[in-house]
């Protein structure tokens, strides 16, 4: 079975998007960085700048890092599969249980003296 390809006008669109939110996000946080650094590098009082500056470091470099993870495990190779992975141990399991219908769908418990 072949994958059908994604219109090139797909990656465009994505790119655009990409640069029109990420871009000023970018520049925002970067600014606010800078400005912790400022008021850090400043009077005595302002040494609590640092505190965030090294959280939001941290805390970056580990996302980063579960980043880099992922790829190198090729977790983005196939994004569908665990969907279709998760539906098929859904039915085995509804296979294993015929006469259960979940509460959600309507279903009532499946002894009459259970509530």
């Amino acid at each position: 079975m072949s994958t059908p390809k994604t219109p090139r006008s797909v990656f465009v669109a994505t790119a655009i998007m990409g640069i029109v939110i990420l871009l000023p996000s970018m520049v925002g946080f970067i600014n606010k960085l800078f400005e912790f650094a400022h008021v850090a590098s400043g009077e005595a009082d302002g040494a609590f700048a640092m505190t965030p500056i090294m959280n939001y470091t941290l805390a970056s470099l580990g996302f980063f890092c579960l980043l880099m993870w992922a790829t190198m495990q090729g977790m983005f190779h196939d994004i569908e599969a665990p969907k279709y992975t998760m539906l098929d141990r859904e039915d085995e399991l509804d296979a294993d249980e015929p006469n259960y219908v979940p509460k959600w769908a309507g279903g009532g418990p499946i002894h009459p003296h259970q509530a």
